[in-house]
């Protein structure tokens, strides 16, 4: 009898069987064959929605100034600088430009100012969700507010592996026997956690000089460039679990070395 080792057919027939017969075996007490998942609520969607939605919009603004800086390139041989379509800077551009890319221009210096009041918009409602709570200098309301839409609910993760495994920082593995093998991480997890993570890391290694993990790598985090980009991965995976035990109320700021601004440094700011 020969048994054909490779798979050479795959359709939705085949697929629905092996689902089914999956699920019996899940059924029967065999907890590997399927993994639950959990599903967001209307009203976790609709918040993790304005993260999503602010994205879109950076994106889109980014693309305009892009277009724009592309078009005078193509034709003037001249660049546009950042922002180039703001109110003071538009000023000082526009006299500079030929009367064809000026007409070119200008449409797209509207559609820049109207994104751009959108992206300002979804960025004052979404730290708002948390302008009442002290939240780490380096950190930033915004990020914690982002973080906190795409996780939905941080006491949903029992321990510190599940949350590590979330962001998908985790690194990949191919053992077999006496060989142990790791390679980069599986980006299995929540590629948005993951972005404001790694960003948020690099904020903390500069305002936090005492957070118990910039600690634990500083030395690691001296060694070179390359290194730095490692550890900045790792250290990503260690903000989530502190984060987990912050928002869970397990540890303090104070107990991860985080320093929180006073009362009194905020009003100020506010003046």
């Amino acid at each position: 009898m020969r048994l054909n080792l490779e798979r050479r057919r795959k359709n939705d027939r085949m697929d629905g069987r092996e689902l089914c017969v999956r699920l019996s075996r899940y059924l029967d007490g065999h907890g590997d064959e399927l993994k639950p998942i959990r599903i967001p609520n209307r009203v976790e969607q609709q918040r993790r929605e304005l993260g999503r939605q602010r994205e879109f919009w950076k994106k889109e603004l980014r693309r305009l100034e892009n277009h724009g800086r592309a078009l005078r390139i193509e034709h003037e041989h001249e660049t546009l600088s950042a922002g180039w379509a703001g109110p003071r800077k538009w000023k000082q551009v526009r006299p500079q430009c030929s009367e064809f890319v000026r007409a070119q221009l200008e449409p797209l210096v509207a559609q820049i100012r109207t994104t751009k009041a959108q992206l300002d918009r979804l960025t004052g409602e979404i730290e708002a969700l948390v302008e009442q709570e002290k939240i780490p200098v380096g950190l930033g309301a915004l990020t914690v507010s982002l973080l906190d839409g795409e996780v939905c609910n941080w006491s949903r993760f029992v321990h510190r592996k599940a949350v590590g495994s979330y962001t998908g920082c985790g690194p990949s593995e191919y053992s077999s026997g006496g060989v142990q093998r790791f390679g980069a991480i599986d980006r299995h997890g929540n590629k948005h956690v993951r972005v404001l993570l790694v960003e948020a890391v690099w904020r903390l290694l500069k305002w936090q000089p005492r957070w118990h993990a910039r600690q634990k790598y500083l030395e690691k985090l001296r060694v070179g460039a390359s290194l730095k980009k490692k550890m900045a991965v790792a250290l990503a995976r260690q903000l989530a679990i502190d984060l987990w035990r912050w928002r869970t109320g397990r540890a303090t700021a104070a107990e991860l070395g985080w320093t929180v601004p006073s009362a009194t440094s905020q009003i100020l700011s506010t003046e």
